[in-house]
């Protein structure tokens, strides 16, 4: 029971999380067996999980705005391509708040580090500004290549892409982001105490 208010708070987030993780599979699976304007069920769900955060975050409300037109032009049209576009929403909403923190900071990833080390110091904030730079990379190539995807490749392309490849290129750059921040704290660490020794030394 104590941990109630804290299930409360996340379960929305992690609602949408599972939603965006499975639409893809579920668009591939109703592709020919359902109609695209039942589909786009799955994007008003997906809008829908998104309710609670609309009163916190102004781009929240943008991204609904976005999934709820998408979803509007699938049930009028009876069309799929508004539904594979979605992934293509996802990339530019992502962008547009990692982007918006490089111009307004702090930035998304020094915000995140501050939640285990509030106290950062200032290679640590360039660092993690230049984090936030190769994110806004990724989400540029991921939606260029989620929006070829929807046009031009097959629903079975599409959702292995967008449902599955995206993941784990997205996995490959959380582990690759690590091994460099653990290099890259290392060495400062070394950088630290070879001046640290070098002061010692000169007040001997």
């Amino acid at each position: 029971m104590r941990n109630l208010p804290i299930i409360r708070r996340f379960l929305p987030t992690l609602v949408s999380l599972l939603v965006t993780l499975l639409y893809p599979l579920a668009i591939w699976f109703g592709h020919g067996r359902v109609e695209p304007r039942l589909l786009a069920l799955l994007l008003v769900l997906a809008a829908a999980t998104r309710l609670p955060a609309l009163k916190l975050n102004r781009a929240s409300r943008w991204w609904l705005a976005g999934a709820l037109l998408l979803a509007a032009l699938a049930i009028w049209n009876n069309a799929l391509l508004p539904l594979k576009l979605y992934p293509v929403l996802v990339n530019l909403g992502m962008l547009a708040v990692f982007a918006y923190s490089l111009y307004a900071p702090p930035s998304v990833i020094e915000r995140m580090a501050r939640l285990s080390d509030p106290a950062l110091p200032v290679y640590a904030i360039a660092y993690t500004r230049r984090v936030t730079q190769v994110w806004c990379g990724f989400f540029v190539v991921n939606g260029t290549l989620a929006l070829l995807t929807a046009i031009w490749a097959s629903a079975a392309v599409w959702s292995f892409y967008n449902g599955v490849l995206a993941y784990v290129l997205m996995g490959c750059l959380f582990a690759a982001e690590y091994l460099v921040r653990i290099i890259v704290r290392r060495r400062h660490r070394q950088l630290a105490a070879q001046l640290g020794g070098q002061a010692d030394g000169q007040h001997v």
